[in-house]
C-alpha cells in the first residue's frame, strides 16, 4: 500500500464517519464504523505494506525510529485540508499493525455533541481537578476538546496541555493555547507537569494520568489554584476514584482521600450507543459534581458506596446524573434502542423496571 492508496481510505474513513482503521498483515484493511468494525474491499496486507504504512507515518513526525527495531508506538499523522488521526503503530506476530483514530479537524461543541447542559458549568470552573473517563473509543479526547474550545471561547486564559500525542489542533481566541506532545516538546507527563507550573498556566489539560507521579502533580496543580482537566481509563465515578486512590500507597489512603475529596471538582463519564434507526453514536453520560456530602463519601472509605445514590438525589439541584438515569432518559426520548441502554446499564433489570414504570 503506498502512500497516495493510504491517504485515499483515511480520507474515504472521514467521509464514511468512521472512527479508526486498522491495518494488519494477513488482513483487508478494516474501518469501526457505529461501532462495528467492517471490512474495506482490498486485497490481504503484506508485511511490506503495512511496514510502508509505518515509515509513511514516521516520515511525517519529529521521531524516525528504525522501524525494524519498533514494538509500539503513538504519533501523529495528518492529511491537509482533511483530517488529523492518532496512530498506534505496533508489532504483533513479528510484523507491523497500525490503529489510526480519526481527529475532526473540527471541534464540535458540547450541544453538538449530545452532551448535558451542565459540563459548560463544569468547563467555568477556576480551580481544581476534572476528569473525563470511560473505555478507549467512548469520547474522552473529543469531550476535553470541546471543554478546552468553551474556555477558548469565553475567557482570557492560559490554556497547557499535555498530550501524547497531540490530536485536536487549537488556535488562540481569548485564551492563548500552548499544546504540548510527549517525546517532541517534553520526555514525560510528570516532567511536563513539573514544568508546567512556571509557564503561567490557568487551565492544564492532562492527555492521560497514567501513574502516580503525574496524579499526584495533578492534584498539587489542583490545589494551588488552577483548573486540571484530565482523561482517566475508567468505566464511571465510584471506579475513576477508586483508581486514583489506588495509585497510592496503603498507608497514604487516608491523606489521599482527603486531598482529592477537597481538589475534586467533577468526574465526566463516557459510554457511546448506537442510536435508534439512524446511523452515528449517542453518549450515555454519568456527571458527579463534587458537594459536601460527595466530600464525604470520598473521604469515608465506608460511604464511597454511595455516591450513586447521592448523585441521582442531586440531579435537580446540581445537574449530576448516573448512567442509569441518563439511559433512562434516552430511551423515554426514542434515541436509543431498550436492549442497548440495557447492555450499557449498571443495572440492567433495575432499568428495565423503571421504563416499565415510566410507561
Amino acid at each position: 500500500m503506498d502512500s497516495t492508496v493510504f491517504q485515499k481510505l483515511l480520507i474515504s474513513a472521514i467521509q464514511r464517519g468512521a472512527s479508526d482503521v486498522h491495518l494488519q498483515t494477513g488482513h483487508p484493511p478494516m474501518m469501526r464504523i457505529n461501532g462495528e468494525l467492517l471490512e474495506v474491499k482490498y486485497h490481504p496486507l503484506e508485511p511490506s505494506e503495512t511496514r510502508a504504512v509505518a515509515e509513511e507515518i514516521l516520515a511525517h513526525t519529529y521521531q524516525k525510529p528504525d522501524v525494524a527495531m519498533l514494538s509500539e508506538l503513538d504519533v501523529s499523522y495528518g492529511i491537509e485540508g482533511q483530517g488529523r488521526f492518532r496512530a498506534n503503530i505496533f508489532r504483533q506476530r513479528g510484523s507491523l499493525s497500525i490503529v489510526l483514530r480519526v481527529i475532526p479537524i473540527t471541534i464540535q461543541s458540547f450541544a453538538e455533541l449530545h452532551l448535558p447542559p451542565v459540563l459548560e458549568q463544569i468547563a467555568n470552573l477556576r480551580r481544581g481537578l476534572v476528569i473525563v473517563s470511560g473505555a478507549t473509543g467512548n469520547g474522552k479526547s473529543t469531550t476535553l476538546a470541546a471543554m478546552v474550545e468553551h474556555i477558548n471561547e469565553t475567557r482570557r486564559a492560559h490554556v497547557v496541555t499535555i498530550e501524547d500525542p497531540i490530536e485536536f489542533l487549537f488556535r488562540h481566541k481569548m485564551s492563548i493555547v500552548s499544546q504540548r506532545e510527549l517525546g517532541s516538546d517534553t520526555p514525560s507527563y510528570a516532567s511536563a507537569l513539573q514544568a508546567v507550573l512556571r509557564q503561567d498556566p490557568d487551565v492544564i489539560l492532562i492527555g492521560e494520568m497514567r501513574d502516580l507521579e503525574t496524579v499526584e502533580t495533578a492534584l498539587k496543580a489542583a490545589e494551588t489554584g488552577h483548573l486540571v482537566l484530565a482523561s482517566l481509563h475508567t468505566t464511571d465515578s465510584v471506579k475513576s476514584i477508586s483508581r486514583l486512590i489506588g495509585m497510592f500507597p496503603p498507608d497514604q489512603e487516608a491523606s489521599v482521600r482527603g486531598r482529592l475529596a477537597d481538589a475534586l471538582m467533577a468526574i465526566v463519564s463516557l459510554r457511546l450507543m448506537p442510536q435508534k434507526g439512524v446511523l452515528g453514536r449517542i453518549p450515555a453520560v454519568e456527571v458527579l459534581r463534587v458537594t459536601r456530602t460527595i466530600q464525604e463519601c470520598i473521604r469515608d472509605p465506608s460511604k464511597t458506596a454511595d455516591i450513586p445514590e447521592h448523585m441521582a438525589k442531586g440531579a435537580e439541584m446540581y445537574g449530576m446524573q448516573t448512567f442509569d438515569l441518563h439511559l433512562l432518559q434516552l430511551v423515554k426520548e426514542g434515541k436509543v434502542e431498550l436492549e442497548a441502554a440495557k447492555l450499557a446499564s449498571s443495572n440492567p433489570a433495575e432499568l428495565e423496571r423503571a421504563i416499565l414504570m415510566e410507561g
